[in-house]
């Protein structure tokens, strides 16, 4: 019996040894060997600085008269609408103090700017009142760029110290946005999205303020960027114009992944596709697109959606590069 055993021993050690030595030890395991792959072919900026892809903000009063409706369209009664606080924050953000901390945003992390201010952009010098108890919380629907990019954290607890407010930040896209502030849901909107916001106004949600000669008030801007892996098979790199590279993607049927919750970055890519692919806000348009991944989520998610997967996405600029941060 023992004569037995230590045969048995001595076979098991054996296997052990082919088990451990050999070519064996030189094979990274799966899990190592697809983090190394998905590692070397990172998400990296593709094409940007298209004039094509300018990404502007505007911040827009909500009008306390609005005909305020909920998300089936019934009407939404009792809606209180903070126009002190709201004005007092755009005043700050129109003001020099507020313009210099933007126009110094992401310099000293990045090493490059992440918005620009607009030349043509209102000023104002207006004197900003202290917060009351009733006028302390100010209600801000914004954008997840401004929000996943960090701009928001790095200026508002400035306007908050030194005039006492609070203001309660709801993020989304910006269709979602818009929306909330259409149920009374805010005092003001942080947004990027032409069309939208000229809907906005033109159906009587908007206020123009004291100080200023319209509602809707642009005033900084950044780029929208075209993002995929390092290795880029659609060939986008290469590509003459922006809206060449989306062909690129769509021919070879590279994997896009969209927002598709009617932000303005969704609302930007649609019209970087082209016409005859039919693709729009609807899902159901993009149904026989194996490819085009249809997200209905924030920025920053679908980033990583797209790591993960090696795919493209349209991006504004900021978030994009507080993401590669966050990687690193």
């Amino acid at each position: 019996m023992k004569k037995l055993l230590s045969v048995m021993l001595i076979l098991m050690l054996s296997f052990g040894l082919v088990a451990c030595g050999g070519n064996n030890q030189e094979q990274p395991a799966a899990g190592n060997q697809q983090a190394a792959e998905q590692a070397a072919d990172k998400l990296v900026i593709l094409y940007e600085q298209d004039d094509s892809m300018i990404n502007n903000y505007s911040v827009i009063a909500v009008n306390p008269a609005a005909p305020f409706v909920d998300a089936d369209g019934n009407a939404v009664s009792d809606v209180a609408v903070n126009t002190v606080g709201a004005k007092a924050l755009i005043d700050w953000l129109m003001s020099d103090a507020a313009k210099a901390l933007i126009a110094d945003y992401g310099v000293a992390d990045y090493g490059e700017y992440l918005f620009y201010l607009k030349d043509n952009a209102p000023v104002s010098t207006a004197e900003i009142p202290a917060a009351t108890e009733d006028t302390k919380v100010v209600r801000l629907s914004t954008t997840t760029s401004v929000n996943d990019s960090g701009l928001l954290a790095y200026l508002l607890p400035t306007f908050e110290q030194e005039y006492g407010y609070t203001v309660e930040v709801a993020s989304a896209g910006t269709g979602k946005a818009i929306a909330a502030a259409k149920a009374g849901n805010a005092d003001l909107i942080l947004v990027h999205s032409k069309s939208q916001e000229e809907a906005f106004v033109a159906d009587g949600f908007a206020s123009v303020l004291d100080g200023y000669e319209a509602e809707r008030l642009t005033f900084m801007y950044n780029y929208f960027v075209l993002v995929g892996p390092e290795s880029d098979p659609a060939g986008c790199k290469a590509a003459p114009s922006v809206k060449d590279a989306f062909q690129l993607i769509a021919d070879g049927k590279y994997t896009f992944v969209s927002r598709g919750d009617n932000s303005g970055t969704h609302t930007k890519e649609l019209s970087l596709w082209s016409a005859d692919l039919g693709i729009t806000k609807d899902a159901e348009s993009v149904k026989d697109y194996s490819w085009y991944v249809y997200s209905n989520a924030g920025m920053g998610t679908c980033l990583t959606m797209a790591g993960e997967q090696g795919g493209y996405i349209l991006s504004d600029k900021a978030t994009f590069l507080t993401y590669q941060a966050n990687q690193k």
